[in-house]
């Protein structure tokens, strides 16, 4: 039996699958509709730090879902395998683990943004105000 992976070994065997990308080359790719920006994180952050303006949001958990273009549950954006998704997490951890999943389901052009949403705000990159998320329930 072999030893167990730590993540932090993991993520550097994830990373050596594909070209992870930085928060410029990321804002001009989505600009000239080169790629999805795809941002999955969860609704608290989203309502404190802000959306990037364009990029389609994904809850994480239906990540996989929403993006195989041969899935029932599939978005309309989800169009065939050759599709380039950048996968947006907050700092750049989640979402690499996110697009190494997509690549298994062979979107061979997922990759993630280095940094995440804060590298990307850091840098400078337009950013837009989230609509909060009113809870549901009886009043």
């Amino acid at each position: 039996m072999s030893e167990p992976t730590g993540i932090d070994t993991l993520l550097e065997e994830v990373r050596r699958g594909y070209r992870r990308i930085e928060p410029d080359a990321a804002h001009e790719a989505a600009e000239a509709g080169e790629a999805l920006l795809v941002d999955i994180r969860y609704a608290a952050l989203r309502e404190a730090d802000g959306l990037i303006p364009g990029a389609l949001v994904v809850e994480r958990n239906e990540l996989e879902w929403r993006l195989d273009p041969q899935g029932s549950h599939r978005l309309p954006e989800a169009t065939d395998h050759d599709l380039r998704v950048v996968v947006v997490c907050n700092e750049g951890y989640a979402s690499s683990l996110a697009a190494e999943s997509l690549h298994r389901l062979g979107l061979r052009r997922a990759t993630d943004l280095v940094g995440g949403f804060q590298a990307w705000r850091a840098a400078g990159l337009p950013v837009e105000p989230a609509e909060p998320v009113e809870a549901s329930g009886a009043s």
